[in-house]
């Protein structure tokens, strides 16, 4: 009886492809790259049709490295950052440009107007956003379409977050999944669904119709459809494999750990799911509204359960940033191995004193939360003219502890009432012990790490499993297929030297605002 899973994981500059088998173990994984364009002023552009082929190749190569038989494959599931397709009426492409893209990048920041103009109707959607609406979100990048081009708008004919595009790649059926709908549009499932009122008062009133969006969500865990012949053959699967509904990437990578903390109790959990950005989850029993904070979400990874999402939009990329930037006269630059690698012997041999000049604020990209502030930017106070290697490691270091202490500002608002037990965190700006170790004392919270190399591919084949019918629903499929791994404990010491950290990125952050506040 056929009984493994695939699973595809599509992030900002790659598509992953993983193999699971029933208890949750990965037998293989591939990678296949993406064309991303990204644009002045935060903008960014795919076309989909080159990521379902990425998709497609991604597939073949776990598949062959696997060496399963195909048919052998019980249940498909995607996930996808919430970037946005547009097609026209026919089907085709709405391209942006005359290079044919028709895909907005989940990062792009051309809305920013729209997004200020969603916030200012005070609708109770925007509870559930923070108090702000973000130019990441699907209604105000569909506002910039219709305001600055109604060529566009006129040709539109289907709107869809990624995960659903592809979902419908596979299977032929337009669906749009819960966890799309009601964690980046305008819809809230505890009230209806669709926000119709909203979207009359920020001008869309014909969205749902113009870019044919279906009245009801597709639940999490189960099957949208199954795969066409002609999708079958492109990703060398079975036809007739149950496909289920899409996931975004960074609840798919909660579902992936939410089984940890899943022993049939109703009881909160915190996920930092730390990579390009940095996604901090959690998943409640009851509604959790905070400022900055997006959500609360029903149903968005479980049934019956609300999600909150805190984030820093520049994350990995920050520390990448940091390599690249660093002059290097024409030698090949360090990598982020060689960096850890030197920062454990310098903190080794100078402690909480190493790089203590240097103080940053990593909002290369706005500061998403809990600032909810798109023009925020970057700041570095104790910048000398030291182009040495280790110059280059104390900076490195100092923007990765900016980082941790931007999630614990993240983590104090979306904390439920009686605390978070521990932060489980994965991803691969967390892979190493170093940095790990740095969340931990950085938050004094316990930090658990999953056995699973990957959990948002493995959130993805836990929803593959439940669409299977391998388990008899979503929550039992994550408490089986899920397992944790080594604990870390917060070191009480470093903590305290951290404290000074927290109190001057406040600071920082308050200064900031002041100087944007006099510019104005």
């Amino acid at each position: 009886m056929p009984s493994y899973l695939l699973a595809v994981d599509v992030g900002t500059r790659s598509a992953r492809a993983g193999v699971f088998d029933p208890a949750g173990a990965m037998l293989a994984r591939a990678v296949a790259p993406l064309d991303l364009h990204e644009g002045p002023q935060q903008g960014g552009e795919y076309a989909a049709d080159q990521i379902w082929q990425a998709v497609c190749r991604a597939t073949r190569a776990a598949l062959a490295e696997a060496r399963i038989d195909p048919a052998s494959v019980a249940g498909l599931a995607l996930d996808a950052t919430c970037s946005l397709v547009l097609r026209d009426r026919d089907g085709a492409p709405l391209p942006l440009g005359p290079e044919g893209r028709d895909t907005i990048a989940w990062f792009d920041h051309r809305a920013v107007a729209e997004a200020a103009d969603c916030t200012a109707t005070g609708h109770r959607l925007i509870d559930h956003l923070g108090g702000s609406m973000s130019p990441e979100m699907q209604t105000p990048k569909l506002m910039w379409l219709k305001r600055q081009r109604p060529d566009l708008w006129a040709r539109l004919g289907s709107a869809r977050d990624l995960c659903d595009h592809l979902t419908e790649c596979a299977t032929g059926a337009a669906a749009a999944s819960a966890c799309a709908l009601a964690a980046k549009w305008a819809y809230l499932p505890e009230h209806g669904g669709w926000q119709d009122d909203f979207l009359a008062q920020v001008g869309l009133e014909d969205l749902r119709a113009q870019a044919a969006l279906p009245d009801r969500a597709a639940p999490m865990g189960q099957p949208v459809g199954t795969l066409t012949t002609a999708a079958a053959e492109a990703l060398g699967l079975p036809a007739g494999l149950p496909v289920a509904a899409g996931l975004i990437d960074a609840y798919a990578g909660a579902l992936g750990t939410v089984g940890l903390n899943a022993d049939g109790a109703r009881r909160a959990s915190l996920t930092l799911i730390a990579g390009t950005s940095n996604c901090i989850m959690a998943l409640t029993p009851e509604p959790l509204f905070a400022p900055g904070i997006w959500g609360p979400s029903r149903d968005t990874v479980l049934p019956g359960w609300w999600t909150s999402e805190g984030g820093q939009t520049s994350a990995g990329a920050a520390l990448e940033w940091v390599l690249a930037r660093w002059p290097s006269d024409g030698a090949p630059r360090p990598g982020h191995a060689e960096v850890l690698a030197r920062i454990a012997e310098l903190l080794a041999e100078q402690g909480p004193a190493f790089g203590a000049h240097l103080d940053v604020l990593p909002d290369f990209s706005g500061n998403r939360s809990p600032l909810s502030d798109p023009s925020a930017r970057a700041l570095v106070s104790g910048l000398s003219l030291d182009r040495s290697f280790d110059a280059l490691c104390a900076l490195y270091w100092r923007t990765a502890v900016a980082l941790a202490l931007g999630v614990r500002q993240i983590v104090a608002q979306v904390t439920p009432e009686g605390g978070a037990p521990a932060l489980t965190i994965a991803g691969g700006l967390a892979r190493t012990t170093l940095l790990k170790q740095l969340f931990a004392d950085v938050t004094g919270l316990p930090v658990m790490r999953p056995e699973a190399e990957d959990v948002v591919l493995l959130g993805t084949a836990i929803a593959a499993a439940s669409a299977a019918g391998l388990y008899p629903d979503l929550p039992a499929a994550a408490r089986a297929m899920t397992r944790l791994g080594k604990v870390l404990t917060p070191d009480p010491q470093r903590r305290a030297a951290y404290e000074r950290d927290y109190q001057v990125m406040q600071r920082l952050q308050a200064m900031r605002a002041e100087l944007a506040a006099m510019k104005r």
